[in-house]
């Protein structure tokens, strides 16, 4: 009789066991689940933000390679027109250098005049 108790007991701790074990296993993987769900979320908004910011340097690259294009063209249509700016600076200072050559004599002959008045009394 104590024999079939002591089987019984132990039988009865087996399931016991054997029950908790199994419920041990379902929140270990529930655990597992969770804990793998978060990481494949942090996957994804690492790979989301990355993507983000490799589209933004494209973009910003795509900017500049425009910008610097349209400088180089305006350069192209401005320079023939500084050229022709440059001769008619050019042929205006030879027509104005006579001009502020008469002026210069002018002034300095007034400065001559002026220092032979008397001074003041």
């Amino acid at each position: 009789m104590k024999f079939s108790i002591i089987a019984a007991l132990v039988v009865v701790l087996a399931v016991a066991h054997g029950t908790e074990a199994g419920s041990l296993v379902k929140r270990d993987a529930q655990i597992n689940l969770s804990q793998m769900t978060k990481l494949i979320k942090d996957m994804s908004a690492s790979i989301t933000s990355a993507t983000q910011d490799m589209v933004d340097k494209v973009k910003a690259l795509e900017m500049t390679n425009t910008a610097q294009t349209y400088a180089e063209n305006s350069r192209s249509q401005i320079q023939p027109l500084v050229e022709k700016v440059k001769p008619l600076t050019d042929n205006f200072y030879s027509q104005v250098k006579p001009l502020t050559s008469i002026m210069e004599k002018f002034f300095q002959q007034v400065m001559d005049s002026t220092k032979t008045l008397p001074a003041p009394q």
